[in-house]
């Protein structure tokens, strides 16, 4: 299991990127800088446009840039555009519903972990890791 998927990366070194930027940035000059393949970064980015992180322009000196503040933006609302709801305390055995749900030790600890996980991730922001 990933934390963190191959898409919510792409998006979130796009974003850093452009939060960097006083200009539009390309798609191409993404692709060219992040080294990330072109129909993957269209495809992020037009999602990021579509859920109001990024704002296109189109034309010739089209782009994109943030349509937040960097300090609004946070790792956990990429994380759900890309990958859904975030659970690392799903069973192991995920055909069947385990009849010690209830009581499994290690699903409480994990569900510990998760929360303290998710915690984390709710107060990471896009301007703390571009100035990190």
């Amino acid at each position: 299991m990933k934390l963190i998927t191959r898409n919510t990366d792409y998006a979130l070194r796009a974003i850093c990127y452009i939060a960097k930027q006083k200009n539009v940035v390309t798609v191409t000059e993404l692709v060219r800088v992040l080294g990330v393949p072109r129909p993957f970064m269209r495809k992020i980015l037009q999602q990021l446009s579509k859920e109001k992180i990024l704002k296109s322009y189109k034309g010739q000196s089209g782009g994109f840039k943030l349509k937040l503040f960097p300090e609004k933006i946070f790792i956990i609302q990429i994380m759900h555009i890309f990958q859904g709801q975030v659970s690392l305390s799903e069973c192991f055995l995920k055909k069947d519903i385990c009849p010690n749900r209830g009581k499994c030790v290690l699903r409480k600890k994990i569900r510990q972990i998760e929360n303290n996980a998710l915690g984390q991730l709710r107060q990471i922001s896009i301007a703390s890791l571009v100035k990190g």
